[in-house]
């Protein structure tokens, strides 16, 4: 009589678990991630009822808050001076010829203000300037 005892049973890996781990911090990023493009100057865009043209390559966001003070691309300048505003688009626009500038400016912001920063993109050749606004809602 040949008696072996029986094999011992192998052990199994449940990988339910570990998935539905895995979906809950792919939903839990997707909820925390934010989408939406903050600046560190608070500016109050004027609304438009057109939709934003499509772009390439990264533009030159110049930003104008209610006081006048100017940023661009997050970086404040220390002046509203033509000459630092011109050094300033010359440093973010590198190498490129003819960037897009996009100016953000805040709805109470001082008209003048605006206009300095056209004049200083027109002196320097940047011709595609845009102005930006936010989405007017439709009202039922």
């Amino acid at each position: 009589m040949n008696i072996h005892p029986p094999p011992p049973n192998e052990p199994e890996i449940n990988l339910t678990p570990l998935i539905d781990v895995v979906f809950l911090l792919l939903i839990f990023f997707m909820v925390s991630t934010s989408f939406i493009h903050e600046s560190e100057l608070k500016v109050d865009l004027p609304k438009a009822t057109t939709r934003p043209i499509e772009q390439q390559g990264t533009p030159i966001q110049v930003i104008i808050d209610r006081a006048g003070k100017i940023a661009i691309n997050g970086k404040r300048l220390v002046n509203n001076q033509s000459a630092t505003l011109a050094a300033a688009m010359k440093e973010a626009a590198g190498d490129r010829q003819h960037p897009h500038v996009i100016i953000s400016a805040d709805a109470k912001t001082n008209y003048q203000s605006v206009v300095t920063v056209m004049d200083v993109a027109q002196q320097l050749g940047f011709e595609r300037l845009s102005l930006a606004t936010a989405q007017r809602r439709k009202e039922p």
